[in-house]
């Protein structure tokens, strides 16, 4: 079972092999095991067996496919920062379980600084996220305040 987002779980020391994997795996998720193998020096059944077991411990999260949002009918995309109002854990939880399932939000991530959160949305417009801010944040009673930042190039590092 993956971990939730805020869970801290204290690996098992990762050998060379595991790094090896997991470098390997961020680079090009679709590698097939038989070559992912012989990348990392190891045989097959053991690349298969020691993946799995990265999987179920959490290492690996999940595999996904990189998709041009303009493909989507998406190609607008903006970073909101949010501040909220109330910093107890159950009004800082909730926003977080709320703002994951929002239309249009790719990540939600929390921050330290003068704001809280920043949350990673897509929209078909400006008007589509306007209205996104203005029916999803402004209205949340949580939400003190909020900033928007168009994303004009979006490119990934290695990291």
């Amino acid at each position: 079972m993956p971990p939730e987002p805020n869970d801290v779980r204290p690996y098992p020391a990762l050998d060379e092999v595991d790094r090896a994997i997991l470098t390997e795996l961020a680079a090009d998720g679709r590698l097939p095991n038989n070559a992912l193998a012989e990348r990392v020096g190891v045989a097959p059944s053991t690349c298969l067996t020691r993946t799995r077991l990265l999987r179920e411990r959490g290492a690996i999260r999940g595999f996904h496919a990189e998709v041009d949002p303009a493909a989507l009918g998406l190609p607008l995309q903006a970073l909101v920062s949010v501040r909220l109002t109330a910093h107890e854990r159950a009004a800082v939880d909730a926003f977080r379980a709320r703002s994951v399932r929002l239309p249009g939000v790719v990540s939600v991530f929390h921050v330290a600084g003068a704001e809280d959160y920043v949350l990673h949305v897509r929209a078909a417009s400006g008007d589509a996220l306007r209205d996104f801010v203005l029916d999803h944040l402004a209205v949340d009673p949580v939400v003190q305040h909020t900033q928007t930042s168009l994303i004009f190039e979006q490119a990934r590092g290695m990291g």
